[in-house]
């Protein structure tokens, strides 16, 4: 159906002027895109061209790493989740009820929290290793032999462990969408529970775990806290090391276009893939999946399997952070903690109702418009979310801090007085670059839900006197608070959560939690870091929460 705001508008605009809402709408659109172009610009005209010496010698080393660990988490990721969501969706065993929800649980914890919990878990002093010792009679590491934790084996354990429930919350809807017929008919053809599996739920669920698993790439190619603290150089270390150790910022910006093209082409490979798949339901009231129970050691056996990844991403994470915390509770009582947690309020606030309120303007304006231009740049506002928050800080900060040090410097000039630096030296661009990176959640959750409410509301709402603002007022708002309201927790959780673009656009001596959860734990003072990662972890479950309801 095509909206009748639109017709009006376009019927209507044809000759006239742009009004407030095609300005502004382009005027978003452009502010979330211009750190992206910022990029390109920088990377092909740099100050100083390191290319030649990157791809000499430290860029095969940050490709291939890059590589490895997105393949081998992608791998490990779409067989973990899919394996789960297919228990969890066809059989009844021991559990069944409650793991369907507690396999989301690892999407709370950040991959560094996962990191430093694993390492104070494993290392030659933890627990394991400890108590192996004290078990054995070993008396140093030269008596026996453990694996090496800081590596990159580790990292990927600790993204697999993190990012699975990607996988799993797709794969999950996918197979509960199938209808119980195909499943009757395979069974009465005499296929087995492999066989069912392998030739009827797979095929049909596998552009859901294709989307699951391209986000799981994307997500591990952008990780910074995970990689760094494991001592693996990849791309999005390369780009905290070119810039901040050599000064070359021309060189971050070609590291950030390779990661940049890199997630365009996972995103453009999970669409071709399916790009030639139909899958089409064949009734209108299909039959639900009818669940097998599993009994005896059949059904323990699939209770441990889909144990193991809520264990390892979940309670190992939880158990050894909140144990420091609770060891160490100085920790929640120290200045710096109030302080972050103070930051931490008020640059995801800020982002949240900056995020949503620019999404719903741009979403609205493009409703009205009859200007091409602002549908134009609506698509390409997305690719914020694609972009990691390592490339984002380096099309943010160079092109912000000139802008800055232009204004400042026009300001002394013509009054005397030196107003510093207003952008780069406070928060703002923590709070943009927030913006930018989470725009496409705001952009689509107001989108969806404006697009579900009936145009003769508005248009009877402006039939009585109404202005455009007025009907957003009045009628869109009140009708969309839910959706509104879900987009503002998603925006402000991810927001605490993100750590490469705060480390790099913070000002000096400004700490969020991630950021003081990053800096103690490089520090080796997990108790110090402890009370901080649990913070993030509450606020992580409550978006986890969210989650589960809306996929009831």
């Amino acid at each position: 159906m095509v909206d009748q705001n639109a017709q009006v508008s376009r019927s209507g605009a044809r000759g006239r002027l742009p009004t407030l809402w095609s300005v502004g709408a382009v005027v978003i659109g452009v502010a979330v895109v211009a750190p992206i172009f910022a990029i390109l610009w920088m990377a092909f005209a740099p100050s100083e061209n390191v290319w030649p010496h990157l791809m000499a010698t430290v860029l095969p080393r940050y490709l291939s790493n890059t590589a490895i660990i997105a393949g081998s988490v992608a791998l490990i990721a779409a067989m973990v989740g899919t394996g789960s969501a297919w228990y969890v969706a066809m059989y009844r065993f021991p559990g069944a009820r409650w793991l369907e929800w507690m396999l989301l649980f690892p999407l709370a914890i950040p991959a560094y929290v996962g990191a430093y919990a694993l390492v104070d878990f494993l290392e030659f002093s933890g627990p394991v290793q400890t108590g192996l010792r004290g078990l054995f009679g070993w008396d140093s590491a030269r008596d026996y032999w453990f694996p090496e934790i800081r590596s990159r084996g580790a990292a990927v354990v600790v993204l697999a462990a993190a990012l699975n429930p990607y996988v799993y919350l797709m794969a999950r809807t996918a197979f509960r969408e199938q209808s119980g017929g195909i499943y009757e008919v395979a069974r009465a053809l005499g296929s087995g529970p492999i066989a069912r599996f392998w030739r009827v739920g797979l095929p049909l669920a596998r552009p859901a775990i294709a989307a699951g698993t391209a986000i799981v790439m994307m997500e591990t190619v952008s990780d910074f806290g995970v990689v760094e603290f494991f001592a693996v150089q990849t791309l999005t270390t390369g780009i905290f090391t070119t810039w901040l150790e050599m000064g070359n910022a021309g060189g971050a910006a070609q590291l950030s276009l390779v990661i940049l093209g890199l997630v365009l082409l996972l995103v453009g490979l999970e669409k071709a893939s399916r790009s030639k798949s139909r899958f089409y339901q064949g009734a209108r009231h299909q039959r639900p999946i009818e669940t097998i129970r599993l009994t005896g050691w059949h059904g323990w056996l699939a209770t441990a399997l889909c144990t193991v990844p809520f264990v390892v991403g979940f309670v190992l994470p939880v158990g050894v952070i909140g144990w420091h915390s609770v060891v160490n509770a100085e920790g929640w009582m120290a200045p710096g903690l109030a302080l972050a947690l103070r930051n931490t309020l008020v640059v995801g606030g800020a982002a949240a109702v900056v995020t949503v309120t620019a999404a719903l303007f741009l979403t609205y304006g493009i409703k009205l418009t009859a200007s091409r231009l602002p549908r134009r740049i609506t698509p390409i506002t997305t690719i914020g979310y694609a972009a990691p928050g390592a490339v984002l800080g380096v099309g943010i900060l160079i092109p912000l801090a000139a802008a800055d040090n232009a204004i400042a410097d026009t300001i002394y000039n013509l009054t005397g007085w030196d107003p510093g630096l207003f952008m780069t030296g406070t928060a703002f661009a923590v709070v943009y670059a927030y913006s930018v990176r989470f725009f496409a959640i705001a952009q689509g959750a107001a989108e969806s839900a404006m697009d579900r409410v009936s145009p003769s509301l508005p248009m009877a709402a402006r039939s009585l006197g109404r202005t455009a603002g007025g009907a957003l007022r009045e009628i869109y708002v009140p009708l969309i608070r839910g959706s509104v309201g879900t987009a503002l927790l998603l925006v402000f959780v991810d927001s605490v959560k993100e750590l490469p673009a705060t480390l790099l656009l913070r000002p000096f001596n400004y700490n969020t939690l991630s950021t003081r959860v990053y800096e103690k734990a490089s520090l080796e003072q997990i108790g110090q870091a402890a009370p901080a990662a649990m913070l993030v972890i509450a606020v992580g479950l409550a978006a986890v929460a969210l989650a589960a309801r809306a996929s009831k």
